[in-house]
């Protein structure tokens, strides 16, 4: 044990005869527990993150109480406290930029107090990797209980998911869209409380948690307003009693094994590219790393089986009722390790093995006749990207697969929104629109801001995609042709930073290449762009400026990394 977890408390306290064991059953008291309920074992805390400035994680007061009846039902008592919360639209300068913190804010809050398991309240993008992160350092027993999608709008008779906006602020930005469609649209895009109702972020690392085994199969697509979110919390206190007893810890859970499961269901499910950067952050934790020969060799292999939006067709709630997350992980069953447990102590075999047969037609299509063959997720590297990138080919125009084309280059998002609707700019729908400087220091944070707009004359002209590159992230809501996370960043001196316009960039989706058609001569002769950031003076600006690392290895803060996979990526 290392020496900072020394004097850490468990449970344990409050049964002690002595004054120790009295002073915390005292202040138990003082809230209006009995006498027989601060004597009981296991304590398991409940980490939420319930905020007013978090419309996703707002319904975690119901899913709390659900997790004590069900904690309670096992004999053990449930004690809810708070973390930060961390929300994609609400938090500047960007959601990522503030998961690290709410890491380490999960671990030290399980470290200092006296619980034997944790329940883990997750919904909004990053709060679940971030829960995950901080319960796998921390080495207490614990669950994943995620809030659910929100409800699906109407919008002039049509059910409306939340990636339908991007099309709607397009229209409104070339002039498309009256005032009074666009005050309309604002008062029903989101039907309720909940996380984004599409295969974007949230959902995708709620899947991510039942493959890694911390939350129940079968539990992340269920609305946030239906009363099964409840049935699925409950259910979870009472399970969290159990791993507690069978002394389950979150690193045992992740293994290579367990990881590769994972990144193929995202490439399954056509999930959001975040995902990617999130699994290598949570391996690091574990002593892992994950790497891009493993990260492309499996999203090569994968195939892409889910027609749901923003990539589909089918709303969540049609997956959800053909079997969710195991059905799609049952049709992939060859490619999966089978003996990896979930959280219930059941392996994915044997929960493989009741998973009804598919409906033919349905939101899940046939392996043998996939939507694309090789996954919805591309890992590339080359020139321009020495340590990697990522797209998200589900939803992206094939012909974009194998693209070359000059660039237009923005330095920054507030260069880009000066110059990308301009008429002069020189553009046509061959180009490759570069924007950068907004990486994980240039951002700082990097930000979802990646997905470029169409320049407005092309958009108007019919053009609705184009090859886009950048070191930033985009929402898992989006779609289309766009590399992303290109690592080093140009604020880090990486290779974007000495793109001109009208270099030719190159990508090959099938070779796995992403190039600078520039000469090394050439390159030589260029000053990298200035598009870094002053450096913060104090606080966590400066902290994350010290020690945040490149999206290829998960934006984790170096210190945060398993000690032993530290010290051996610092002698390689």
């Amino acid at each position: 044990m290392s020496q900072e977890h020394i004097h850490r408390l468990d449970g344990r306290i409050f049964g002690d005869p002595g004054a120790d064991g009295m002073v915390h059953r005292a202040f138990l008291r003082a809230e209006g527990f009995s006498a027989e309920q601060v004597r009981r074992r296991p304590i398991i805390g409940i980490a939420t993150s319930w905020s007013e400035l978090n419309p996703c994680n707002f319904g975690f007061r119901d899913l709390a109480a659900s997790v004590k009846k069900g904690v309670e039902a096992a004999g053990g008592l449930a004690l809810e406290f708070p973390t930060i919360s961390i929300n994609e639209p609400f938090s500047r300068p960007s959601s990522m930029y503030l998961r690290n913190l709410l890491s380490m804010d999960v671990e030290e809050m399980v470290l200092a107090s006296p619980i034997d398991g944790v329940v883990l309240l997750g919904a909004c993008d990053k709060t679940v990797p971030a829960v995950l992160m901080g319960a796998i350092s921390a080495g207490t027993p614990a669950i994943l209980v995620t809030g659910g999608p929100r409800p699906v709008a109407c919008w002039k008779g049509k059910l409306t998911t939340v990636d339908e906006q991007w099309e709607i602020i397009d229209q409104r930005r070339v002039g498309e869209l009256s005032d009074e469609d666009w005050e309309a649209f604002e008062g029903v895009i989101h039907g309720g409380p909940g996380s984004c109702n599409v295969m974007g972020t949230a959902t995708t690392m709620a899947a991510i948690g039942e493959l890694l085994g911390f939350a129940l199969p079968g539990s992340s697509l269920a609305s946030a307003v239906a009363p099964e979110r409840q049935e699925i919390a409950e259910a979870s206190g009472r399970l969290m009693v159990d791993v507690v007893s069978r002394g389950v810890v979150p690193r045992e859970r992740i293994t290579i094994e367990s990881l590769e499961n994972a990144v193929r269901m995202v490439c399954a499910l056509g999930g959001s590219t975040n995902a990617l950067i999130h699994l290598e952050a949570i391996a690091g934790r574990a002593g892992i790393r994950i790497g891009w020969d493993r990260m492309r060799e499996w999203s090569e292999t994968t195939p892409f089986i889910t027609d749901v939006k923003p990539n589909g067709r089918a709303m969540l709630s049609e997956l959800d009722e053909v079997g969710g997350i195991p059905a799609v992980a049952a049709q992939i069953r060859h490619l999966l390790h089978e003996d990896v447990p979930t959280v219930d102590g059941r392996t994915w075999g044997e929960v493989f093995d009741g998973v009804p047969a598919r409906v033919i037609g349905g939101p899940i299509a046939d392996p043998a006749e996939p939507l694309t063959p090789d996954g919805g997720m591309a890992v590339v590297r080359g020139s321009l990207a020495p340590n990697g990138a990522v797209m998200k080919i589900a939803g992206a125009a094939s012909s974009m697969r194998k693209h070359r084309g000059k660039a237009v280059v923005f330095d920054g998002v507030a260069d880009m929104w000066s110059k990308i609707d301009d008429d002069a700019l020189e553009v046509d729908e061959h180009s490759v629109l570069v924007l950068r400087g907004v990486g994980v220091t240039g951002g700082p944070g990097i930000p979802e801001v990646g997905h470029v707009p169409i320049p407005a004359k092309l958009f108007k002209a019919g053009v609705t995609d184009m090859l886009r590159v950048t070191d930033a992230r985009m929402s898992g809501t989006s779609s289309g042709s766009v590399v992303l996370h290109v690592s080093p960043e140009a604020a880090a001196g990486g290779p974007l930073a000495y793109v001109r316009d009208g270099d030719e960039i190159e990508l090959d989706v099938e070779a796995g290449r992403l190039d600078l058609l520039v000469s090394p001569e050439e390159l030589a002769k260029r000053e990298p762009a200035i598009v870094g950031i002053e450096r913060p003076r104090r606080g966590w600006g400066l902290l994350y400026a010290e020690h945040a690392l490149q999206p290829d290895q998960g934006c984790d803060f170096d210190f945060l990394v398993d000690e032993e996979l530290r010290a051996k990526e610092a002698t390689a």
